[in-house]
């Protein structure tokens, strides 16, 4: 399977997101990333639904959103009403998170566990196969463009043993410190998507290395 890329809109040029959309849908980016962050669960405040809703009109690839929020199940159904395909959710946030799993399903999105780097991935076992992705943060929430934290790659490989044993299908996403150095090495680990925002959004040709990433194991 080809490697799924996701862009980052953090770090895109909000005095121009119209540019940056256009090119994300010129090139080989499967989804679009929006970190959503409140402040409160990460240090950090990013943007809310009207940007949402408004780059969903112009952005021709699906939606792949992540809640950096305090209670993210109170906005599943505004999230779902942007016509968003997937819902990332925080395991550190949901204290209840099989009935926000259930929640997201019964408003007709995929959902999507996250882990922070300091959260062990055998917290999933009782939910592996109740979701379609898990997304994995390989720097601390809340900035763009921070150093990779090596660690996560062990992390990829035992999600991926515990995905394997479970027989579940769920997708292995992993976020943060993602470019050319570090995604071969969290391919061949086993993730299955990568989002990355400024070594994308702040590159001479930004198409260019999307299709690096998307193509990376071919490169070798």
């Amino acid at each position: 399977m080809e490697t799924i890329i996701s862009p980052s809109l953090l770090s895109a040029d909000f005095l121009d997101l119209k540019k940056d959309i256009e090119m994300i849908n010129r090139s080989e980016a499967d989804w679009l990333h929006l970190d959503i962050m409140d402040g409160v669960f990460v240090p950090n405040i990013s943007f809310g639904f009207p940007v949402i809703e408004a780059v969903a009109k112009a952005c021709k690839k699906p939606l792949d959103v992540h809640l950096m929020i305090v209670h993210p199940e109170n906005y599943i159904k505004q999230v779902a009403a942007t016509g968003a395909m997937i819902m990332n959710v925080h395991y550190e946030a949901c204290t209840h998170l099989h009935r926000t799993i259930q929640e997201i399903h019964a408003a007709g999105m995929k959902a999507a566990v996250t882990l922070n780097p300091a959260t062990p991935v055998c917290m999933l076992e009782d939910i592996i196969n109740d979701v379609e992705m898990v997304l994995l943060m390989s720097v601390n929430p809340g900035f763009g463009g921070q150093k990779f934290i090596g660690n996560t790659l062990n992390k990829v490989k035992r999600l991926r043993q515990l995905i394997d044993e479970a027989g579940s299908k769920a997708l292995i996403e992993v976020d943060g410190g993602v470019q050319a150095e570090t995604a071969p090495l969290l391919v061949k680990a086993g993730a299955d998507v990568l989002v990355s925002g400024s070594y994308i959004f702040k590159a001479a040709d930004p198409i260019a290395t999307i299709h690096s990433l998307k193509h990376t194991l071919q490169q070798d």
